[in-house]
């Protein structure tokens, strides 16, 4: 059985309740998956698949989850990769894509991952950082804007492209 790494890396536990929802769902479709904060991560040689998932503070990965990426970049390449990014806030934030930023855009080329998902994030008063993010925590900005259906659907697919791909 295929085993997926699902690592995450945040500051307000937002992306890690996404990462928890993506594991839930590949665990309900027969593989088993692993939650680990990108920080925690040392090894990603026993997975035959990863997820990496980052939450967006101005148009940024967090480092940890680049470093994961730029450490582990040689065995990444050698099994499928997705990445995931949480952020957007706001009465725009549905459907919005984000791009990833540049220098993680090339690492994602170099180790061939899929298209990169981008979920609407979580702002409130209680987890917002920084003067400026607690004044938009109360405004039209403030919320949750993960889309959970959207979430598990998306997490479903990665699942069944893992089971195809560990088929072939």
């Amino acid at each position: 059985m295929t085993a997926v790494l699902v690592a995450h890396a945040g500051r307000s536990g937002g992306t890690r309740e996404i990462a928890e929802v993506i594991v839930a769902e590949l665990r309900e479709g027969g593989l088993t998956a692993d939650l680990l904060d990108a920080a925690e991560v040392e090894d990603v040689e026993p997975y035959g698949a990863v997820i990496v998932g980052s939450a967006l503070h101005h148009r940024r990965w967090r480092p940890e989850a680049v470093r994961l990426l730029t450490e582990h970049e040689e065995a990444l390449r050698n099994r499928p990769v997705w990445l995931f990014h949480s952020g957007p806030c706001g009465p725009f934030a549905a459907g919005k894509h984000v791009s990833l930023p540049a220098g993680v855009a090339l690492l994602a080329a170099r180790i061939d991952a899929e298209r990169t998902a981008t979920f609407g994030g979580r702002l409130t008063p209680a987890t917002a950082h920084g003067p400026l993010w607690k004044i938009r925590a109360m405004g039209p900005w403030a919320g949750d804007f993960r889309d959970w259906p959207s979430i598990r659907a998306w997490a479903r697919d990665v699942g069944r492209r893992v089971r195809i791909r560990v088929a072939l």
